[in-house]
């Protein structure tokens, strides 16, 4: 048994927005919310922990029911789904005059990935691998949804899933635990910056808390069972570096822990978060959840489980008022305390202070600012350049891409000429009318030395119920109403007349995010058939896919000459598309969820465990972890990507093979651009802790770099790495390292690396 050596972890205080500009200033917050405390009635300190959902239909804003009532009351902290300057001015404007102590609303809304102008999904903005530019984007998203009214996004979800079944891992980062960690702390900094008193910064929300993206089935609302172990070493730590960032308020899961539902969950929401991280923000509930506590089976009724959420440590009820209507009772009878309700209560007003609401109630609502900011050039401009850097190239054969800027493309497929599912799902405010289709971005890039031909080729979905029910939910799929054999006809038509094929194929929106579960995770519908009748023609036939998750693309890779992951790219979606395809932006995405080859693979994940009886690749060898009719190995792996050059890498130079405690080792790399065109590399680092007091994974990723390298240009990357690094939590929890062997690798994805040996002593 290795002996353990303590790391001192070194934690970042979390700082309200207050202590960036004046010292005295928090005194100050106290004092206002102490003499606003003074005055309250119990029903106005329960109405600031209800929080409404007024919506939008085609004629303006539809207050629901009572609502304006409530307002009037006191009865009411914050709305959600309500923006615009002018709408937001009005509801903010009731608090304030018609209300019996002007309390301002805190008004949030789902911006996801972008408020106007849309970026690509979480999931492809992950497959960057770019910091700056995942903070940027989130930058972006807070400087329009600040100037349309907004001061409260529930972003980022940072949820590690492992289960591309799903629908919602097109929110998330992907698979991996460090890497989830690092865009968590890039989105709060670009949302909340450095002032959330600024009138153009907005309040970060963590989500979903906690352990969400671990659904049974990957089925959404499902139940979550792990051990404690799990939880903290693969689950927990992108939530605490978001909160470690500074993100003013968390949002609870739909899931159970420990057989207790996550919003009543008191060792989840108080213990840990509170009392073992320190958060000091506020806890809001997702849509309802303190309602759905009844039918997980934790309470008789609403009267109980809203009761038990307060005790938990929930501050903030989404939607189903069941403080607003169970909490005076509750107190009355002796079931929660009003000292509860009063914690509660001066969470909320503390993050209206700190976004700077009693200072100016109106300072979000600007709408000369609106005009200037919402999708102006420079965000239309980062949009597409972001939209370039997300995308993933996962085969090129003999050089098909990039494309040449002369002669007939065959441009083919269901999502070729499309709009709506450019802007994928989650995409909140943003306009689909405004996106740009692959079609319309290749004739902006490509002009007219370019003639394009289009045959639709197949529906995107065929069956019948599907897609009633994506449309029941605004799937806006577009159906033809001519047989997949006819459709499949004129694509080969079309084909034959052309140089080269371009199919752009893929899921619709709705096919992913919220209540977007498959089990069958192949291209939808005929597809594959057409692509099938395609390969036929004999023609170069490039693949542009676009979906939220990882596909089992089997017989796609093994036919297709060239493969583009694209994700749902956003309002720029067509025109980076084109960039890329023409090589204008040389890709240099890299994925950050495998892609398996049959669905019976999933979970399947690079940082797995090696168990007792490892595969080695023999499939003689019988009594082995692994299938009968498939290997254990994953389509495309963690960090996967290629590029339209190629780089070679040296034999990595180690400062030391000896680490010891309070040292650190130095890691150089030198990469090389071997091809003709220049290119972004993202080098990774991965280590192997082989022996320790509990078991550890074959892999895990330490840090990477994303380098620019001129065609025939090299350059020297340099990692760092101290026993910090090397921590990891044990089965009392305590977290710390071991002494003994590793292996380090550095490669260009977490397959095609070989290991070098080190040692830390003590």
């Amino acid at each position: 048994m290795k002996r353990l050596i303590p790391v001192i972890l070194f934690v970042m205080t979390l700082v309200s927005s207050c202590q960036h500009t004046d010292p005295g200033r928090e005194t100050d917050m106290d004092a206002k919310i102490n003499a606003l405390m003074s005055q309250m009635t119990l029903e106005e300190k329960i109405g600031q922990l209800n929080l409404v959902a007024v919506g939008f239909d085609v004629t303006g804003p539809i207050v629901s029911e009572n609502v304006d009532e409530k307002i009037k009351q006191g009865y009411v902290g914050g709305v959600f789904n309500t923006f615009t300057p002018d709408v937001v001015k009005k509801m903010q404007k009731r608090a304030l005059t018609e209300s019996r102590l002007g309390i301002p609303l805190i008004f949030g809304y789902d911006v996801i990935h972008g408020h106007r102008t849309i970026f690509p999904i979480p999931l492809g903005l992950a497959s960057s691998w770019d910091m700056e530019a995942i903070e940027k984007s989130a930058y972006i998203s807070a400087q329009e949804a600040s100037a349309d009214g907004l001061n409260w996004v529930f972003s980022p979800m940072v949820d590690i899933s492992r289960d591309p079944r799903w629908g919602r891992v097109s929110e998330c980062p992907g698979e991996d635990t460090w890497y989830g960690c690092q865009v968590a702390k890039a989105m709060v900094r670009g949302y909340q910056g450095d002032d959330l008193g600024k009138d153009n910064t907005v309040m970060a929300c963590v989500k979903h808390f906690a352990l969400y993206g671990a659904a049974e089935a990957g089925r959404d609302y499902n139940t979550t069972d792990m051990s404690r172990l799990s939880m903290f070493q693969d689950y927990f730590p992108p939530y605490k570096a978001g909160l470690d960032a500074g993100a003013g308020s968390v949002m609870t899961s739909f899931n159970e822990i420990n057989g207790i539902p996550a919003t009543g969950n008191k060792w989840l929401m108080t213990e840990l978060l509170r009392d073992q991280w320190g958060f000091d923000g506020f806890v809001v509930t997702d849509y309802t959840a303190i309602n759905e506590m009844v039918p997980h089976g934790i309470g008789a009724d609403e009267y109980e489980v809203g009761a038990q959420a307060l005790e938990a440590g929930v501050d903030m009820d989404m939607v189903g008022e069941v403080f607003l209507n169970n909490l005076k009772k509750a107190v009355e009878d002796g079931k929660v305390s009003e000292k509860t309700v009063d914690i509660a209560c001066r969470r909320i007003l503390e993050a209206k202070y700190k976004l700077g609401l009693f200072e100016d109630p109106y300072r979000y609502v600007d709408a000369e600012r609106a005009e200037k900011t919402i999708m102006s050039q420079e965000h239309i401009d980062a949009a597409r350049d972001i939209a370039c850097k997300s995308m993933v190239l996962l085969k090129n054969d003999s050089q098909v891409l990039p494309l040449k800027e002369k002669g007939a493309i065959a441009l083919i497929g269901p999502l070729a000429t499309n709009q709506r599912d450019m802007i994928g799902n989650w995409s909140g405010a943003g306009d689909w009318k405004k996106a740009v289709s692959v079609e319309q971005g290749i004739r902006n890039v490509a002009g007219d030395k370019v003639k394009v031909l289009y045959a639709k080729g197949a529906n995107i979905a065929d069956d019948e119920q599907m897609i009633q029910r994506l449309n029941a939910h605004g799937g806006n799929l577009d159906i033809d109403s001519r047989s997949s054999a006819e459709m499949i006809a004129e694509a080969v038509r079309v084909a034959s007349k052309a140089d080269v094929i371009v199919a752009v194929v893929g899921e619709s929106q709705g096919m992913s995010g919220e209540a977007a579960s498959r089990t069958d995770i192949t291209l939808p519908g005929q597809q594959q058939a057409l692509l099938k009748a395609l390969k036929k023609t004999g023609k170069p036939m490039v693949l542009v896919l676009m979906n939220g998750r990882p596909l089992a693309l089997k017989w796609e890779e093994e036919h297709a000459d060239a493969i583009l992951e694209t994700w749902f790219a956003g309002t720029q979606a067509g025109n980076a598309i084109a960039d890329v395809l023409f090589g204008h932006h040389n890709p240099s995405g890299k994925l950050t969820a495998t892609f398996p080859q049959v669905v019976g693979q999933v979970p399947i994940y690079y940082n797995h465990k090696n168990t007792g009886r490892p595969f080695g690749g023999d499939l003689f060898d019988k009594y082995k972890t692994r299938y009968l009719d498939v290997t254990n190995e994953p389509l495309y792996p963690f960090g996967f990507g290629l590029s339209y050059t190629t780089f070679d890498y040296s034999a990595p130079v180690l400062s030391t093979t000896q680490l010891k405690k309070g040292e650190s080792m130095k890691i150089s790399v030198t990469v090389s651009n071997t091809g003709n065109y220049d290119g972004e590399e993202v080098v990774q680092l991965y280590i192997r802790d082989l022996v320790g007091s509990v078991t550890r994974p074959v892999k895990e990723l330490k840090g990477f770099k994303k380098v620019f390298i001129a065609k025939g240009e090299s350059k020297k990357v340099e990692f760092e790495l101290t026993t910090d690094d090397l921590a990891f939590y044990h089965s009392d929890l305590t977290y710390a390292y071991e002494p003994g062997a590793f292996h380090l690798f550095i490669g260009t994805n977490s397959r095609d690396v070989k290991p070098i040996p080190f040692e830390v002593v003590e």
